[in-house]
């Protein structure tokens, strides 16, 4: 799977091995350059944090997770009934299972993926669903920015540009919300998405 590697991005890894590679092979497959960008961010955003404050996680189980966290947006895996989180849970599931993951693991990468959507998870509690809620939140809503170095952060962008998503997002979420009255999503939307994506300092690199 060469080509598909991810470098460092000021001295934050990713994980190495076949799980990160396979994950990042699917990522490019289904989805555009604009969700998959943000999927590699939000890790690297949750990985820093966590190095930033000597916090141990499961790298591989987070970038897994990150990579395919959005999974339910994408017109293959969208489910008309699931929210797309526990859609892009159970894509999670699936590809653990692909990967020879037993149940626990595969559990593990469903739950970091749906609880990133629901109410803040502690890092006591649940360290990589924490970190997926802190990466997802600074990359989309530019939540805890000034907690990153300004290095780190431009770097981040260099290497995975934004490529328009804050309106690609929006308009998926929204369309979600439409369709999905009842999910997270509408909520989310409902909420102030739009205003919180327009502020976000990221959207004007």
């Amino acid at each position: 799977m060469g080509g598909f590697a991810v470098a460092k991005v000021a001295g934050v890894a990713a994980p190495e091995g076949f799980a990160g590679e396979a994950a990042l092979a699917l990522c490019a497959e289904y989805t555009d350059a604009a969700l998959m960008n943000h999927s590699v961010r939000s890790y690297f955003f949750g990985a820093a944090y966590a190095d930033a404050r000597g916090l141990v996680f499961d790298r591989e189980l987070l970038f897994v997770s990150a990579l395919l966290h959005d999974f339910g947006l994408v017109a293959a895996f969208d489910s008309h009934r699931l929210p797309f989180e526990e859609a892009g849970g159970h894509v999670a599931r699936v590809f653990g299972a692909g990967l020879g993951w037993p149940v626990g693991r595969r559990d593990r990468a469903c739950e970091v993926i749906v609880r990133h959507m629901r109410e803040d998870v502690a890092a006591e509690v649940d360290v990589e669903s924490h970190l997926l809620q802190v990466g997802t939140s600074a990359d989309v809503s530019g939540l805890g920015l000034s907690g990153f170095g300004g290095e780190f952060t431009a770097e981040l962008m260099a290497r995975y540009p934004r490529e328009g998503f804050g309106a690609v997002f929006l308009e998926l979420v929204r369309d979600q919300g439409a369709r999905k009255p009842e999910c997270s999503a509408a909520a989310w939307v409902a909420g102030g998405a739009a205003e919180r994506i327009a502020a976000n300092p990221l959207e004007q690199v």
